[in-house]
């Protein structure tokens, strides 16, 4: 049994991040705290607009569910009593942190992983004119795996910006569901010239057929399309890789049992993250170990983290440390 808290918390973003739906200049998270005693566990989210979350109603729902926990609901059980989303994945990264710290082993251990080592992670450039997504470009020297934000129009001379100024860099583009069905042959055409090697969501989740009856001369990675590991095999015919990012997932548990679903079915897997602080970013990192992808940016892309949190040597993320997480 346990005690829970939860809070909404606000973090500002170093500058303005913008993607084909909007922009924004600060992150909303909520921060679940389970206290047994001595031990506390942690889990953060952030809830997620495009799926109809906002930070109050994911606080409401996580709150209704104090008097079950405090009554002993377990983590297994908890994957019953709310849906998969943002509220089940604060409290289920809390329950993981709070048993690892009660056992006195990493949570790594608890769920049977393999001791957890760096990785390199992706560096986001948000949605620009393509001169300051160039300049972004060439003053990230330091990452070399860029993830370009996308929207249609206008992403030919983004593209073309970008690799001139970074000859060097692997590039992902993440369209968030802006192209459209006709312009997928110019648009895959103008990334392959752009020696991109993954689109991410290029269509809207439930209209992206096209993508079946296409010849994919790049690997395509599903993001709003994915949720849970109940949805991965039906993605096959569409897609070759998966985002698994725990507010969608609703927290390890599942992201776990995702990523061994997307290997079942043959895809690849992609580790992602919305804009949050580093206690979101170390569980994530254990589902990481094992992905083709990593991008677990949040921190960098914020003024500043939370205290204690992950250190990021350029583009390399090391694992967290129990003061923060796990």
């Amino acid at each position: 049994m346990a005690a829970m808290t939860a809070v909404i918390e606000t973090w500002p973003i170093a500058g303005e991040f913008r993607i084909s739906r909007g922009s924004k200049r600060e992150a909303v998270v909520v921060v679940v705290t389970l206290r047994d005693g001595p031990h506390t566990g942690r889990g953060e989210c952030t809830p997620y607009p495009r799926f109809g979350e906002t930070p109050e109603g994911v606080l409401a729902a996580i709150t209704a569910l104090a008097p079950a926990i405090a009554g002993g609901l377990t983590r297994a059980q908890l994957q019953d009593a709310l849906p998969a989303g943002a509220a089940r994945n604060a409290i289920d990264c809390a329950m993981w942190d709070l048993e690892a710290k009660q056992a006195g082993v990493p949570v790594w251990q608890l769920a049977g992983l393999t001791a957890p080592r760096p990785l390199t992670t992706a560096y986001t450039l948000s949605l620009d004119t393509p001169d300051a997504m160039a300049a972004k470009a060439a003053a990230s020297a330091q990452y070399p795996l860029l993830k370009l934000k996308l929207a249609g129009e206008g992403d030919a001379a983004r593209l073309t910006a970008i690799r001139a100024a970074r000859p060097d860099a692997r590039l992902i583009v993440d369209a968030n569901e802006a192209w459209q069905p006709e312009l997928l042959p110019k648009l895959f055409a103008m990334a392959e010239v752009a020696g991109v090697e993954l689109i991410e969501q290029p269509l809207a989740q439930g209209k992206d057929e096209a993508l079946a009856r296409m010849l994919r001369l790049i690997r395509v990675c599903a993001d709003e399309s994915a949720h849970d590991a109940q949805g991965v095999a039906e993605l096959s015919d569409r897609y070759d890789a998966v985002n698994i990012k725990l507010d969608k997932t609703g927290g390890l548990t599942e992201a776990l049992a995702m990523s061994a679903a997307a290997r079942k079915a043959g895809l690849q897997v992609m580790v992602g993250c919305m804009i949050a602080t580093s206690l979101a970013m170390a569980p994530a990192a254990l589902v990481a170990q094992t992905a083709d992808w990593a991008d677990l940016d949040g921190p960098l892309l914020l003024a500043r983290d939370r205290q204690l949190g992950l250190i990021y040597d350029g583009a390399l993320l090391l694992p967290p440390t129990p003061e923060l997480w796990g």
